[in-house]
């Protein structure tokens, strides 16, 4: 197993104080790694101490921008596993201030990259970026191999961008780094105040008893991908060597649910609530890519990973976790 690879063993994560790396930190955590995180804690940009309240006397956190040339240098010596999470992730934020997402996205990963080359080239680095980079998918599911990485917007543009930046490296540099193209994730320990991560801000919806306002006529399909599997997916990746290095990879459920169905679904698992469909604000209609699946054979074949967690088993368990700690989130 993937997690046998961990024990023992230093992993660094940038952006650690956020939704999934957070999750990484307490399962690396929790297999014996000897984990180090890495996190500028930038407003609004879902960082939030309390995410390793449970695992705080377990890891060490640095307070750190990973354009720190000098924090990032000490930060990766002696790092067995680097695992790249440290971006701007709101959309809708990116379009307002496309200087801070190119800045942090692009410069980030150029100066972890700089500095693993110049103090620790074995390091093996696992790059996190999104479906997104896919854009608009004229046959679906998607696939690394045969679906051009068209991206419409500028979160998608840099994360296309920097995952470049990681297969450049290892070309050039030999640089032992992979990157994995990943779904809309949802969980505990996402952010709840604004609405990026959707199926997280349904939840809110649904929790406080509003109305889940589903955009358009509710058929858009996603694939959505809990939390823990999404960490098991970066894990695999890691312990993979060879197998991954140079590479790139789909982490989903590899199965569409609409929006519609995704609201229906919350209510089922909250116990109550309620959902409306509204037409699209001109911004989002914009940057709206339409429908998509992704195509999880390569990562299945090459790295022996595939999703754990039905939808309900994580809507239910999401939900409780809030229920629990809101005063955290809200």
């Amino acid at each position: 197993m993937a997690e046998d690879s961990f024990n023992g063993k230093n992993a660094l994560i940038t952006g650690g104080m956020g939704f999934i790396g957070s999750n990484l930190a307490a399962k690396l955590a929790g297999n014996g790694a000897d984990v180090t995180i890495l996190d500028a804690m930038i407003e609004g940009l879902g960082g939030n101490q309390f995410n390793i309240h449970d695992i705080k006397n377990k890891i060490k956190a640095i307070a750190a921008d990973v354009r720190d040339k000098k924090a990032v240098a000490e930060a990766v010596k002696g790092k067995d596993f680097i695992f790249h999470l440290a971006g701007q992730v709101d959309h809708h934020r990116s379009v307002g201030q496309p200087f801070e997402d190119l800045d942090i996205r692009c410069n980030g990963t150029l100066t972890l990259l700089e500095e693993c080359r110049k103090n620790n080239d074995d390091a093996k680095i696992v790059y996190s970026g999104t479906r997104a980079e896919y854009g608009a998918v004229k046959k679906l599911p998607a696939s690394e191999e045969e679906t051009p990485a068209k991206p419409i917007g500028m979160y998608a543009i840099t994360s296309l961008a920097a995952e470049n930046m990681m297969l450049m490296y290892n070309r050039l540099h030999g640089t032992r780094s992979c990157c994995l193209r990943i779904t809309n994730t949802y969980g505990p320990r996402h952010q709840m105040k604004k609405p990026y991560g959707i199926v997280n801000w349904f939840i809110r919806l649904a929790m406080e008893g509003k109305p889940i306002t589903v955009m358009g006529d509710g058929k858009t399909l996603r694939d959505y991908l809990y939390v823990e599997d999404c960490c098991d997916a970066l894990m695999a990746a890691a312990a993979a060597s060879e197998k991954s290095e140079g590479e790139t990879f789909n982490a989903a459920t590899g199965t569409g649910l609409s929006f519609l169905e995704l609201a229906k679904e919350i209510i089922k698992a909250n116990g109550r609530g309620d959902y409306k469909l509204v037409p699209y604000p001109d911004e989002t209609k914009q940057l709206e890519p339409g429908s998509f699946v992704a195509d999880i054979g390569k990562i299945r074949k090459l790295l022996r990973w595939t999703p754990k967690t039905p939808l309900s088993e994580g809507l239910k368990a999401t939900i409780a976790f809030y229920r629990k700690n809101k005063q955290h989130y809200w």
